[in-house]
């Protein structure tokens, strides 16, 4: 008996987990396995979006009804993201994960090399010079800008852009087959990335941190179960056990990836199949959701931003926290879909409320871990996105 998709990539994290308790260090040698299917979700990224965003906006058809999705959209990604940061600052005053560690302090050496520009600038950034260049680099923002204003003059040039447009749909089909094939080596690929993470970062080095973690997995798990399950409930109509386990296979394998980005294409898949959600939906408001919508990052931000805080032993204001709230919120628009993009959206959030810079060192030890976390409410919230979008579209199948 053949075991589904689900199954095997749950089996495999487990092997995983086991070797790389097993064999330590030893087990880097399948790393790999896990880089070899990162490059084949890379291989099909840039493709997908493009395609499937530009069939997603020619298939709205009425532009007021695409005017309409992309509201609903970004009001209810801008929502979930502030509900998510207000829940890591709950989880952080909770758990207080700062008060008690003891690390070896930390110099300027310690500090990210690269700094987090300004909303004006991330704003202005979502414009490609050269879209073309947006392409090669996959530039998330650029290349999303580019697809919805490509659909659109297709869409208003009408008869004469037909030919065009059945060159989208037909690559979007393409896409979505190469996708189901890569998707097949997925289980080996978890192992290739879960098995040297846990050997390489022991129960001696996650200890000293353990609060942090706690905090962000609690507030994570929290964050899913009561906003998604509220969210596809009341305006979807839909169970939360069938909307969870229908997303589960996309979370398992953004939590091994820690790529929203890398994980789109499995998620568009188990919306559209597991969920019901409709192709042109499914094809605008994710890949959308990939680049702006960062719930696990946000409530990252809020669980971090306290630890460093009470490490340094500073006490912040309720107007602070609100301040973090904001800026984690705005800043969410401007952070990749990418492996280890949280640690330079934290670098803004620090900055707001004048905390030290070096308190980013501190995370970094265990960032792999908490990526993980985050990564997969990040992908999760995209797909409650879909489904209640979808819902009020009348264009969901239950």
């Amino acid at each position: 008996m053949r075991l589904n998709l689900l199954t095997q990539i749950l089996a495999a994290f487990v092997i995983a987990v086991i070797a790389g308790v097993v064999f330590g260090p030893a087990i880097e040698a399948v790393k790999p396995l896990g880089d070899l299917f990162l490059r084949l979700i890379k291989f099909i990224i840039v493709p997908l979006v493009l395609a499937s965003l530009v069939v997603g906006v020619v298939g709205t058809g009425d532009l007021s009804k695409l005017g309409r999705i992309g509201g609903k959209t970004i009001v209810y990604y801008l929502f979930t993201t502030a509900v998510a940061v207000t829940m890591g600052l709950i989880a952080g005053n909770l758990f207080a994960p700062g008060v008690g560690v003891n690390l070896p302090a930390v110099n300027a050496d310690g500090e990210p090399s690269a700094e987090a520009g300004g909303l004006i600038e991330t704003l202005l950034a979502v414009v490609p010079t050269n879209p073309f260049a947006a392409l090669v680099e996959g530039n998330m923002l650029q290349l999303i800008f580019f697809a919805i204003f490509l659909g659109l003059g297709i869409t208003l040039v009408g008869q004469k852009a037909v030919p065009l447009r059945r060159v989208f749909d037909g690559l979007a089909e393409v896409m979505y087959k190469l996708t189901g094939i890569v998707m097949r080596f997925a289980p080996v690929g978890v192992f290739g990335l879960v098995a040297p993470t846990v050997g390489t970062h022991g129960a001696s080095i996650l200890l000293p941190l353990a609060k942090v973690i706690v905090a962000v997995g609690v507030g994570c798990l929290l964050h899913a179960l009561l906003t998604y399950s509220l969210s596809v409930k009341l305006f979807a109509g839909m169970k939360p056990s069938t909307f969870f386990k229908g997303i589960a296979p996309a979370s398992l394998v953004a939590f091994s990836t820690c790529s929203s980005s890398g994980t789109l294409p499995i998620t568009i898949r188990n919306t559209e199949e597991n969920l019901g959600v409709s192709q042109r939906t499914a094809s605008f408001v994710l890949p959308l959701g990939a680049t702006i919508n960062m719930d696990g990052t946000a409530l990252y931000q809020g669980v971090c931003v306290l630890f460093v805080a009470q490490f340094f032993g500073y006490d912040l204001s309720l107007a602070e926290q609100i301040t973090v709230i904001l800026t984690a919120t705005l800043a969410s628009i401007g952070t990749a879909g990418v492996p280890g993009a949280g640690l330079l959206m934290l670098t803004m959030v620090l900055s707001s409320v004048n905390l030290p810079l070096e308190g980013i060192a501190l995370i970094a030890g265990i960032d792999r871990i908490l990526d993980m976390f985050r990564t997969a409410v990040n992908v999760t919230g995209d797909a409650s996105a879909a489904v209640v979008v979808a819902a009020t579209e009348g264009e969901l199948r239950q």
